[in-house]
């Protein structure tokens, strides 16, 4: 490549990794998991001005982190829980997502079809309260809307004992393209960045507390040793993998729910407003989000045994979705109207005493620290990222009495920040960057990859140069989200990408094959079988 506009954003992976090499090196923070919840606290420990290296086992955001229902919010259902506090949080983080990454957070109005008197009052009176805790960073207030005006805005809905519905205000986001940017800001600022490095094991001095982590790059096999005077457990589902390398005896920290969501076209849900169905036949909250041209629906909260990568949307919880939407939607969507579904995970801290069911259990986040050091971050979502990175790092400088460093992420852009985005535009989603794209592409020859879900070659070229992407489906499910719009779709273009990925990285046939044989794989389980 011989365009140096096009290289001015450019992540060299095999640079970052040489850092690793160099075993006389020591980290002032080590962070172990590149999801939300770890890009969180790297980038609260480079904004304080440590020397930051973060490490993923696979890619960024690979598990719960790209899989989210895509909202930004403050949780109204966690305020029927009457956990205020949380509530308060989350809207607070909310605003300042939107202010800090307005190419990626939306205002997104959501309406509440009501259909009896008492859910009239009852949703009325407590948005209103939603607003008022949001206080200055709410993003609009909640209003009744006529029967009327409820059909003109969800055309679709059913109209049977309709008396008009509740509208409100939250946010809508891309869940990878911010952990992407997320990435590039922590690289920017001077932090470490590294997808495909697995911890393996846990260094410790003489005293038996925690000075490093033994790690190996999964891309070519080599190991090394990482010394860190703090390091700190941001895995998600996996935290307890870590804990028992600190301590085999630990007790299981988390308890894991799985959520599944469904995308169809927009013609099932042809509305700007996000729906939002606040108590199912079994007491859960179901969204109905406009997405990427497409309609997001979900979710479901089942709680599961084993964590995994890839965790299987379970077929109870497929025709859960299918059933509610079928009530409310005059047009019913079938199996084979899914374009793709996909399940995340949940990390939730393990209740203590009575029992609970998942969807009651505090998605507020919790520290722990070990006797050896080990800091340990459960729970919390993608809107308090943040949050929970400025509080772990204040727990690290509080028990290892290091100096109090304020920090700056409440107020910091991050990468790709821009503001008056044209939402209809099929690349907004790169900020800052999108002129650099659009001007590659106006310059190269060939064209859409994939016309439905407008994916071009250079953004192939750019997820490679740029995003530091290493594989076909780091390109079509995070760097793009064709995996997540349309699983059969992306499947189809999967060769092209593996081809354009092969040229930037000088990777063989063998390669190709094998990378498009993985991929196919994998995206055939976002597909549903029809019988």
């Amino acid at each position: 490549m011989n365009d140096l506009q096009f290289k001015v954003n450019s992540i060299d992976r095999e640079r970052l990794a040489l850092q690793l090499a160099d075993e006389s090196k020591q980290w002032d923070v080590l962070v172990i998991g590149g999801g939300a919840t770890g890009l969180g606290v790297a980038m609260d420990a480079v904004a304080r001005g440590y020397n930051t290296l973060l490490l993923e086992q696979s890619d960024f955001a690979k598990g719960t982190s790209s899989r989210s229902t895509k909202l930004v919010h403050g949780g109204v259902r966690y305020l029927a829980q009457g956990d205020i506090r949380l509530v308060r949080e989350a809207s607070v983080e909310r605003g300042r997502l939107c202010r800090n990454a307005p190419h990626l957070v939306k205002n997104q109005t959501f309406i509440i079809p009501i259909y009896n008197y008492w859910d009239k009052i009852k949703y009325t009176l407590g948005l209103k309260m939603y607003d008022w805790i949001s206080g200055r960073l709410t993003l609009g207030s909640s209003v009744f809307v006529s029967r009327k005006k409820t059909i003109e805005s969800l055309p679709g809905i059913k109209q049977e004992g309709l008396l008009g519905g509740v509208l409100y205000h939250d946010g809508q986001f891309d869940d990878s393209r911010l952990a992407i940017n997320l990435v590039q800001s922590i690289i920017e600022k001077g932090g470490c960045a590294i997808n495909y490095i697995k911890v393996t094991g846990l260094l410790k001095d003489n005293q038996g507390k925690i000075e490093g982590a033994l790690v190996v790059d999964t891309e070519n096999g080599k190991n090394f040793r990482v010394r860190a005077k703090a390091v700190i457990n941001a895995t998600g589902v996996f935290v307890d993998d870590i804990l028992h390398m600190d301590n085999p005896k630990s007790l299981k920290s988390i308890c894991v729910s799985q959520g599944v969501h469904l995308v169809l076209d927009k013609a099932f849900y042809p509305s700007e407003h996000a729906l939002m169905i606040p108590e199912t036949s079994d007491g859960r909250v179901l969204f109905a989000v406009p997405w990427h041209d497409k309609v997001v629906l979900g979710t479901t909260d089942t709680p599961v045994e084993e964590a995994s990568l890839e965790p299987q949307a379970l077929e109870k919880e497929i025709n859960f979705i299918l059933e509610t939407a079928a009530d409310y939607f005059t047009k019913k969507p079938t199996r084979s109207d899914v374009l793709s579904v996909f399940a995340g995970l949940r990390p939730l801290a393990a209740p203590q005493g009575e029992e609970q069911t998942t969807k009651e259990i505090s998605r507020s986040h919790k520290i722990m620290v070990s006797a050896s050091h080990l800091f340990t971050i459960l729970g919390g979502k993608w809107t308090t990222y943040r949050k929970m990175g400025e509080d772990m790092m204040n727990r690290v400088e509080k028990e290892l009495q290091w100096k109090h460093q304020k920090t700056t992420t409440s107020l910091m852009h991050i990468h790709g920040y821009a503001e008056g985005m044209n939402w209809n535009d099929p690349l907004y989603f790169y900020g800052s960057d999108c002129q650099l794209i659009k001007k590659q592409m106006n310059g190269s020859s060939g064209q859409w990859i994939s016309d439905s879900l407008k994916i071009h070659k250079m953004q192939v070229r750019w997820a490679v140069e740029n995003e530091m992407a290493r594989t076909v489906e780091d390109v079509l499910a995070r760097r793009t989200r064709a995996l997540l719009l349309n699983a059969g779709e992306s499947i189809r273009i999967a060769p092209e990408v593996a081809r354009i990925m092969a040229e930037e990285m000088d990777k063989d046939q063998a390669w190709q094959k094998e990378q498009v044989e993985n991929y196919t794989s994998l995206a055939n389980q976002y597909i549903l079988k029809t019988n």
